[in-house]
């Protein structure tokens, strides 16, 4: 850690061997804590941190940012924001969701192998039986293989 005065900007040096997964996730949330995304209310934008959004969606062609509280339209495409947070606590729970690991309190098995997944705003989205094993893998679960 070197603190000084002297500099306007943080920078991290990372030096290593080889970059594995793990070091994949810590960049990725040195980034996610720097992430901003702009969404719009009316014809309001607003600056959103990405640590303060629960789930985004895709509704009719346009896609909507949902925070603790509040619900912003944005430009970007579900692909674009799954490819902007790989490698962070982000992760498609369905065809029309991508959550944030980190805001579920918790999540339990439905039927299909579905997943129901309680938000820590009361809300719930549905994990799909294609993307469970991503979400125990990010939770480091154990994966059944079949």
């Amino acid at each position: 850690m070197d603190e000084s005065l002297l500099y306007d900007e943080p920078e991290v040096i990372l030096r290593c061997r080889e970059l594995d997964s793990p070091l994949r996730r810590v960049i990725a949330a040195i980034r996610l804590v720097n992430g901003k995304l702009i969404g719009r209310q009316d014809t309001v934008s607003h600056v959103i941190d990405a640590e303060d959004v629960y789930y985004f969606e895709s509704v009719d062609n346009k896609v909507f940012i949902y925070t603790q509280k509040l619900v912003y339209e944005t430009s970007l495409r579900l692909y674009e924001i799954e490819s902007r947070f790989e490698d962070t606590d982000f992760f498609r729970a369905s065809k029309s969701v991508v959550a944030n690991i980190s805001k579920i309190a918790s999540f339990q098995a439905v039927f299909n192998g579905r997943f129901e997944a309680r938000l820590l705003n009361g809300e719930k989205i549905i994990i799909s039986r294609q993307n469970v094993p991503t979400l125990k893998q990010k939770l480091g679960m154990k994966v059944k293989r079949s």
